[in-house]
């Protein structure tokens, strides 16, 4: 159930939301018309969203650390993979919405901040990208690892590990990122600590999305201070998640979109 603060970050959401009839912006208002307004599911995704109902049906109790953001965080709960598809794999038309990004920009080196049972790395990875994923827990990980068998064509390398390890590590020896989509440890100091480590390795067309931006105090005063940072150029709100742009033509855009 959402908590009060979602009920009021939501409310003002509602209240600041755009759609292309208010965007002046000529990028922005591209950006809304092309990716961002509903379009219908592609035939080609199908098989995605059949994943995605066998993982909502599938019983399978697991013993995991909580890495995350609830009230049991850093502790061992038993969960079933059922549970975790309800709460932690993004709806299905926001899924569709990084998918379309990384085939509408051509984004090709794709980073993902907590893969979770690995439904959101298929659609990375089917858009055309080669994505290199991050997951702390090895039991949610073996999970990923058989939804990734569904689709052998996908480009996917999965790191195993504490993603404030793992992801320095590969950073150190990787080229430049065109987009990374986070989603792992859903409080400020990870998020921000992601963020500066993210920064060093963007270009000026890269693009970073942050799920979950309003979940909390803690994450909406990360996604408030990285959105102002000097190097982020644009910046895109749709209530569930925040996109960063780099593009220094964009000159400190900020938009709420309706979606």
């Amino acid at each position: 159930m959402p908590t009060r603060f979602q009920f009021q970050t939501y409310f003002t959401y509602w209240l600041d939301a755009v759609n292309k009839h208010s965007l002046h912006s000529p990028f922005f208002f591209d950006f809304y018309t092309r990716v961002v307004a509903p379009a219908p599911r592609p035939s080609r995704l199908q098989m995605l969203e059949s994943i995605r109902a066998s993982l909502l049906q599938n019983t399978t109790r697991m013993t995991i650390q909580d890495l995350g953001a609830g009230p049991q965080q850093g502790q061992t709960t038993a969960r079933t993979v059922q549970s975790i598809a309800r709460t932690s794999i993004s709806p299905e038309r926001f899924s569709h919405l990084y998918h379309r990004i990384i085939r509408h920009f051509g984004h090709t080196h794709v980073l993902e901040l907590g893969t979770s049972l690995g439904l959101n790395t298929l659609y990375l990875a089917t858009a055309g990208a080669q994505v290199t994923t991050f997951e702390g827990a090895p039991e949610i990980a073996d999970i990923a690892r058989g939804v990734f068998a569904q689709q052998p064509a996908a480009r996917i390398r999965l790191m195993e590990g504490d993603i404030i390890n793992t992801l320095p590590a590969y950073l150190a020896s990787s080229g430049k990122v065109d987009l990374a989509f986070v989603d792992a440890n859903h409080r400020y100091e990870p998020t921000t600590r992601y963020f500066q480590l993210l920064l060093q390795k963007v270009h000026a067309q890269s693009m970073l999305i942050f799920d979950d931006i309003h979940y909390t105090p803690g994450m909406e005063q990360a996604w408030e201070e990285i959105r102002r940072h000097p190097l982020v150029y644009g910046s895109a709100d749709l209530y569930r998640c925040g996109i960063l742009f780099f593009d220094p033509s964009l000159n400190k855009q900020h938009v709420v979109l309706q979606y």
